[in-house]
């Protein structure tokens, strides 16, 4: 498969419609305390493959879609789940990019049927942090490291900013690649995000008025859940359940999820979230109510103007709403 680096990745997430991330399971048996999604070891997991089945194959029939994440949870906790997707979705001509903890690195040699996939994908992000290590310890995360760099693999390590969790990164990966590892990895420092178990750890440090808000940079790639929800982003409390009902779609099979991803894709309103932001659309006469009062996230500020949508759309027939219908597509066009 062609491989990409860190910036070539987002560039592909950003261009909206080009890619969809695959939630391919809730568990995951690592516990690390700031877990966005509150993964656990007894979490659900796949049980429905015919479903999972069907969406695969229906994502990798969008002639449009050009690379599809996969993540968790632990997406290599899915042996078979994780198995079909990567070669069907590699079989396809998708790039695909996978996130893990290398939790399935217990010792040097990794399961043959690990070595069968991860020459099929495009990239691989290993998170690690004072929470992974806590969790698993060291020893996995440098032999995870060693074992997709013999497969030539990119590698891109996410590393929570805290303490003294990058230089122990660092360290981590002069010991599985050598001095020379940024040849062979990169690693981005990332936040704690108050979400799952992280939101007892981390807290949004500042608020904003609605009109300073830019793009959302989350809202370009849809996520699809192996149980068939579809959402319009990766905000990881909307893919468990929480933030207003407009912003999921739960879908009975593969055909349901394509009609979904694609109705997410084009709708205008997402579209301009993506493109200019929500901070411009405080200056619709719908949200300019909205421009001054303080929001701790851009996500608040995306919940609350979903959720006046919604009750528009419900109780218009059209007449202003029109109007303001269009004044929306000219804002989403500046994506084209």
């Amino acid at each position: 498969m062609t491989a990409a680096t860190h910036r070539e990745i987002l560039a592909i997430r950003r261009a909206r419609g080009s890619s969809v991330l695959l939630f391919l399971t809730d568990r995951c048996p690592v516990g690390c305390a700031h877990c966005s999604v509150d993964s656990r070891p007894d979490s659900p997991r796949i049980t429905d493959f015919a479903l999972l089945e069907s969406l695969v194959d229906r994502l990798a029939a969008m002639p449009e879609l050009t690379m599809v994440g996969i993540s968790g949870g632990e997406p290599f906790v899915e042996r078979r789940g994780l198995t079909l997707a990567v070669r069907r979705l590699a079989a396809a001509g998708k790039q695909v990019v996978i996130y893990t903890s290398g939790f399935w690195a217990a010792s040097p040699r990794a399961p043959e049927w690990i070595d069968r996939l991860l020459p099929l994908t495009t990239a691989i992000y290993l998170s690690t942090d004072a929470h992974h290590v806590d969790g698993q310890g060291p020893e996995r995360f440098v032999n995870a490291a060693r074992v997709v760099a013999g497969h030539s693999v990119p590698i891109v390590v996410q590393c929570v900013d805290e303490g003294d969790s990058l230089a122990a990164t660092r360290a981590s990966l002069t010991e599985a690649l050598g001095p020379d590892w940024p040849r062979r990895a990169e690693l981005i420092p990332t936040h704690g995000l108050p979400h799952g178990r992280g939101a007892a750890l981390y807290a949004w440090q500042q608020r904003t008025p609605g009109s300073g808000f830019g793009p959302c940079d989350v809202v370009d790639a849809t996520v699809v859940r192996y149980d068939g929800r579809v959402t319009a982003c990766c905000n990881e409390s909307v893919i468990m359940g929480a933030g207003p009902a407009a912003l999921r779609r739960d879908a009975a099979d593969g055909e349901q999820v394509e009609a979904a991803v694609r109705e997410f894709h084009d709708d205008d309103f997402f579209r301009a979230l993506g493109a200019v932001g929500p901070g411009a659309l405080t200056g619709l006469p719908q949200y300019r109510d909205l421009a001054d009062r303080e929001f701790s996230s851009i996500c608040g500020l995306c919940w609350t103007m979903t959720k006046r949508r919604a009750r528009a759309e419900q109780l218009s027939g059209g007449g202003e709403a029109g109007k303001h219908d269009a004044l929306l597509a000219a804002l989403a066009s500046l994506t084209d």
